[in-house]
């Protein structure tokens, strides 16, 4: 009997790490359309799930986390601070839009499933500087932990290093 068990729980253990593994190359191979996630942050409906942060000015359309900070710089200087830090991090990739057009699109991937975020970010002229709207948000799922919260909060927090705000 407890042999039966054995490879009852063997077989489940299997087939649950065959799951995941299928799920991660999913992940990294589901077909994608840049201009899908290629969204003007200032114009975008959020969903009603919890897996999306937005930061914006007054004005944006969806109801946003907190409101952005104004910088001591032109726009083209903030959208070039924002490539920056998207640069330094770690799986991240401008999948659409430019700098010149003071709007671009990232992919995020997860470190260990390699799950697909997207954070698009508009650079907008503020009276005496600049401002923007960073909308990130979670391909796959409901819930996303609170991670592209943390992702917009850290990517300002950068940003904020790299220029003064007004």
């Amino acid at each position: 009997m407890m042999r039966v068990i054995g490879w009852i729980l063997g077989g489940v253990v299997v087939l649950a790490l065959v799951g995941t593994a299928g799920l991660a190359v999913w992940a990294r191979i589901a077909p994608e359309t840049p201009a899908e996630w290629h969204v003007d942050p200032m114009a975008v409906e959020r969903p009603s799930s919890p897996n999306t942060a937005l930061v914006a000015p007054e004005g944006a359309a969806s109801r946003v986390d907190r409101a952005a900070p104004v910088f001591d710089a032109p726009p083209e200087r903030l959208m070039q601070a924002v490539a920056e830090v998207a640069a330094s991090r770690p799986r991240t990739e401008l999948i659409a839009g430019s700098l010149e057009d003071l709007h671009a699109t990232w992919r995020a991937r997860s470190a260990i499933m390699g799950w697909p975020d997207y954070v698009t970010v508009r650079a907008l002229a503020a009276e005496d500087g600049s401002t923007l709207a960073i909308y990130s948000r979670s391909r796959f799922g409901e819930s996303d932990f609170g991670v592209n919260a943390a992702r917009v909060s850290a990517w300002l927090e950068a940003v904020e290093g790299r220029l003064e705000r007004r």
